[in-house]
């Protein structure tokens, strides 16, 4: 029987750890901020480790930050996966520093169009039990009906690939799991896309969803949501990024108490 489970993550801007406002990220400017921290990414993964976090994420939010993330990776060895700006030309070279699997998003696209030969390309070069697809969306239509549609470019640009159903069940063949980043919601700790995260439970393989959680509450609801098909991806409310409404030794406390079927 599947249970939702908290997963970590170590986001990284210019080389530090950080909390974004998903909406705000661009290619130059700032992104608005909820936490940047002093302490290295390496402790991150190092308590993460202790306590049998697995299946976090770190991601780089742009560049300045490959050292750090390799510190991470170095910290925990194939105990977390690795994400931004990761292609053909530097996938194998994550998992040889260290990560469990690579994300990818934007370089699928080839003009905003999802390429099935760079996916097909990937699975050969590292393993499909080694890519995490990344399909993290922005949400279109009506609230009583909405739509999603996958962003890339540091969620800057909109692609014609939504996220549904059919979509999920069909590059499954191309990954081992989704990453599902909710960029509305993203940093702003205004509660989870509850509609995104019922989609995401059609899914045949097993998905993380991030974006919005603001309470440990939250891994219940979509545990409810999901069938415990979807896990959860707590940041900027986290007491671990300056959060105030989720402790981090709670999400600990929950996946001790719902153990993983053995791992992916």
């Amino acid at each position: 029987l599947s249970m939702t489970r908290f997963r970590p993550c170590i986001d990284l801007l210019r080389g530090k750890v950080a909390q974004i406002v998903g909406a705000t990220l661009t290619d130059d400017g700032a992104p608005q901020t909820n936490f940047v921290g002093d302490e290295p990414a390496s402790s991150f993964a190092q308590r993460y480790r202790a306590d049998g976090m697995v299946g976090g994420h770190v991601v780089m939010l742009g560049p300045g930050s490959e050292e750090a993330a390799i510190s991470a990776l170095q910290a925990w060895p194939q105990g977390m996966q690795v994400g931004g700006g990761i292609s053909d030309k530097n996938a194998a070279l994550w998992i040889e520093r260290g990560a469990s699997k690579i994300i990818v998003s934007s370089w699928y696209f080839v003009d905003n169009e999802f390429s099935r030969e760079r996916a097909a390309q990937l699975c050969t070069l590292v393993g499909r039990e080694r890519v995490v697809l990344d399909l993290s969306c922005r949400r279109r239509g009506p609230p009583d009906a909405p739509s999603w549609c996958v962003a890339i470019n540091r969620w800057q640009t909109n692609t014609t690939l939504p996220v549904d159903a059919a979509t999920l069940a069909d590059l499954a063949q191309y990954a081992s799991e989704f990453l599902v980043h909710a960029t509305d919601v993203e940093g702003r700790c205004s509660g989870i896309d509850t509609a995104l995260v019922a989609v995401l439970a059609t899914s045949p393989i097993p998905v993380t969803y991030a974006g919005g959680a603001n309470s440990i509450d939250d891994l219940a609801l979509v545990d409810r949501l999901s069938g415990g098909h979807v896990d959860l991806t707590i940041g900027s409310a986290l007491d671990l990024f300056g959060g105030k409404s989720v402790r981090y030794a709670d999400c600990v406390a929950w996946n001790a108490a719902h153990p993983a079927p053995a791992e992916q």
